[in-house]
């Protein structure tokens, strides 16, 4: 079991780095001055220098990438003076004449264009946008089984063909063109009656009572968000269902007379889930990256509108935070899901 974790911590190691080096490249290649973008367009030379001075970028390359994953690390090497402290917040280890080996928080730089850094910044768009993916998954997962179960139990009926209907329509359309449908009609045509906004955040601002939570902002977007999902796990809860009520063991049980729904839900379902939890494993982290567009339709203050807005301002160390954040959740879901498949289907062997 501990070998099985630490190979898949392994993996997990070298597709971060992987990422991390292909997202320095990216960014690196792409026209437009750092330093101008920090100070505008009005700075005088020696700020922009301090600025060049305070990103490295008035080394190499090579040497920039250096400083760009010492920054990255959680153990780097730094100068030891009240700066550099305040900057990187570490923990001393190591000293080494004037520098030291520290432990501390991965540093992701600052914005361009807010100069503030870019992990405060990830740090007030992020919960926002959890409460969006799992609301989404909550969502996907309770109608899709639902669903799925229906359809299997009543096959080749008018409610099965329905529930493939659906599905059907929910993987074909894309989160970006059913976000538009949906917000026009449910928030603009029907809006006087369902109540709901075409956009809005997770918080508004009251005049009485400042900021409140407004819950009924999130319906429309954890639909769309939550729509694919939904009906890929409607057919994977059918597929497996289907399969299941044909083994001889649940023929045995309805033989003995048990129960209609306890042969359904203790016996068959359980035994069906193994398909629908990978996919609801999977489906998480990639709700995550595709909230981008939603949260961008909706006018939802997450990490997707914020990193969309990062990108049309060229304000690069936005954007490479949030990719590479996003990249660590993928990698440690997948690392959770293969354990958690494991212990959920003992044929699947930890080697």
């Amino acid at each position: 079991m501990w070998s099985y974790a630490l190979r898949k911590l392994l993996y997990g190691f070298a597709v971060m780095a992987g990422v991390v080096v292909v997202v320095f490249i990216l960014f690196n290649i792409l026209p437009g001055d750092p330093a101008r973008m920090t100070m505008g367009q009005r700075a005088d030379v020696q700020s922009l220098e301090a600025v060049r001075k305070e990103f490295g970028l008035d080394k190499s390359k090579p040497m920039q990438f250096i400083l760009f994953i010492n920054d990255l690390s959680p153990v780097g090497y730094h100068e030891d003076n009240a700066q550099e402290q305040k900057k990187y917040d570490y923990i001393r280890l190591i000293p080494v004449s004037g520098h030291v080996i520290a432990l501390k928080v991965p540093y992701l730089r600052r914005s361009y264009q807010t100069k503030r850094e870019v992990s405060t910044i990830l740090g007030e768009t992020v919960p926002h946008t959890f409460v969006l993916a799992i609301t989404s998954m909550i969502f996907a997962t309770l109608i899709g089984v639902f669903l799925g179960i229906v359809s299997a139990v009543y096959k080749n009926t008018w409610i099965d063909h329905a529930a493939n209907s659906f599905a059907i329509l929910g993987i074909s359309a894309p989160a970006f063109f059913a976000g538009i449908i949906i917000a026009w009609f449910f928030g603009f045509v029907l809006g006087p009656y369902t109540g709901l906004n075409m956009s809005g955040s997770l918080y508004s601002y009251d005049p009485f009572h400042g900021e409140v939570i407004t819950l009924k902002n999130l319906i429309l977007p954890v639909v769309t968000l939550g729509l694919r999902p939904l009906a890929i796990i409607v057919q994977l809860t059918r597929t497996a269902m289907l399969e299941i009520l044909g083994q001889d063991y649940i023929r045995t049980a309805r033989a003995k007379g048990l129960d209609r729904f306890a042969v359904i839900y203790k016996h068959a379902l359980k035994n069906a889930l193994n398909p629908v939890i990978t996919a609801i494993s999977g489906w998480f982290a990639s709700l995550l990256a595709g909230s981008f567009f939603v949260e961008y339709i909706f006018g939802y203050n997450g990490l997707g509108r914020t990193t969309v807005k990062a990108l049309e301002m060229s304000d690069f160390p936005v954007v490479m935070g949030s990719i590479l954040f996003i990249a660590l959740i993928f990698v440690i879901i997948n690392i959770l899901v293969d354990i958690l498949y494991a212990f959920a289907d003992p044929r699947v062997k930890l080697a």
